[in-house]
């Protein structure tokens, strides 16, 4: 393991350790992340290390001398990124393809930070209680003293799920950022806009990151009213546009695109848009599709099709399938997660894709592809809007 890494472990491995997080897994199977922090038992400081494989997670509490032991594995055979952060500071470590290490350190006290030095704990979510974010103030889920609502704590919980989606996809944000100084995020029918507030919060004003963000909607009084709290929030580089997806030409090329509950095939619309700037990373959460539910014809699955609500829910499913499928052969890794609890709403479902470069078996999966579409009789508009992307 580089001499340097083993520095900044031997410097953090201690009581004012608020976590580590090791990402960016050289394979796809086995163990995705790890995260380590300080706990104490019987008086000994140990450090617990949380591993991820799949939806399990294993852990293990162990001493300094250890935990160093492990990173020599961890980051010289397993992962490409770790951050760490303490009271005082924030390290970013990256370890490229040839095993070249770059230490970013930034001198940031963490205000509000309480660590929880406990066996077992609550779930420590990315935003906390006890730090107060002015956004969540005006939309009511946290007090002034930093306290979340008790009757809003569903909404902080998605904010911060929402939060960990994009937490996830940051090595691949910053990847761009190694080949250009700022980063470009258009956010399609941002509404009210409080996840891009969070998003703008967290990317900006919590990790450092120099970015620009861009929220698009049709609702001139939304409109007005995010640019008046961005303006008093001084979030000089997070603006609010009227305009329509399908017909916006304000950049030319644009990092990640964010389209949440944008309405039937307003989400196809915008995934064109992404695609054809190259987005990096898109994230997606569709809403009322209605386009295949009107179109869906299949002599097979009659006898489950004859009942409406079924219909509705497996058109759905299907149009978010095939978006899918439509942007791995287009280039990216795609991902279908839960984005909230069924109990919240039904619209659940969030597209998360992340472009690798040309798809290496693109013909057979466009070919499964044509298949499913000819099958079910329908016509999808991301599919006609992309179809001079894709070669038979």
């Amino acid at each position: 393991m580089d001499s340097n890494i083993v520095s900044v472990l031997e410097e953090t491995l201690n009581i004012d350790l608020l976590d580590i997080i090791i990402s960016n897994p050289v394979k796809k199977a086995g163990v995705t992340k790890i995260k380590i922090r300080p706990i104490l038992l019987q008086g000994t400081l140990l450090f617990q290390v949380e591993q991820f494989e799949g939806k399990q997670v294993f852990h293990s509490n162990d001493s300094k001398e250890v935990i160093i032991q492990k990173a020599e594995v961890w980051l010289t055979e397993e992962f490409k990124q770790v951050e760490i952060r303490t009271k005082e500071c924030q390290y970013i470590i990256l370890i490229s393809k040839k095993g070249k290490v770059t230490i970013k350190k930034k001198q940031q006290k963490v205000v509000g930070a309480k660590q929880n030095l406990t066996h077992n704990r609550t779930k420590q979510y990315l935003l906390q209680e006890g730090t107060v974010v002015p956004f969540l103030v005006d939309l009511g889920v946290m007090t002034a003293e930093g306290k979340i609502v008790h009757a809003k704590y569903d909404k902080f919980k998605q904010i911060n799920r929402y939060l960990e989606f994009i937490e996830d996809i940051i090595p691949s944000l910053e990847s761009v950022l190694e080949q250009k100084d700022e980063l470009t995020i258009i956010d399609f029918g941002c509404g009210k806009s409080y996840l891009t507030f969070a998003m703008y919060y967290y990317l900006h004003e919590v990790k450092r990151y120099n970015i620009r963000v861009i929220g698009l909607d049709l609702k001139d009084e939304v409109i007005k009213k995010c640019n008046e709290l961005a303006k008093r929030y001084e979030y000089d580089k997070l603006e609010f546009l009227h305009g329509d997806i399908a017909t916006y030409e304000g950049v030319d090329l644009v990092d990640m695109v964010v389209t949440l509950h944008a309405c039937d095939t307003a989400t196809d619309y915008a995934l064109h848009k992404a695609v054809m700037w190259g987005a990096k990373v898109i994230l997606s959460v569709p809403c009322c599709q209605h386009e295949v539910n009107k179109q869906i014809q299949c002599d097979v699955l009659e006898p489950v099709l004859k009942y409406g609500l079924i219909k509705e829910r497996t058109a759905a499913l299907i149009t978010d399938s095939m978006r899918a499928s439509l942007l791995e052969i287009l280039g990216y890794k795609t991902q279908i997660l839960e984005f909230i609890d069924m109990e919240h709403t039904p619209k659940n479902i969030l597209i998360r894709a992340v472009k690798t470069g040309s798809c290496k078996n693109q013909k057979e999966l466009l070919q499964e592809y044509m298949k499913c579409k000819e099958y079910l009789h329908i016509e999808p508009t991301l599919y006609n809007l992309c179809k001079d992307n894709l070669t038979n």
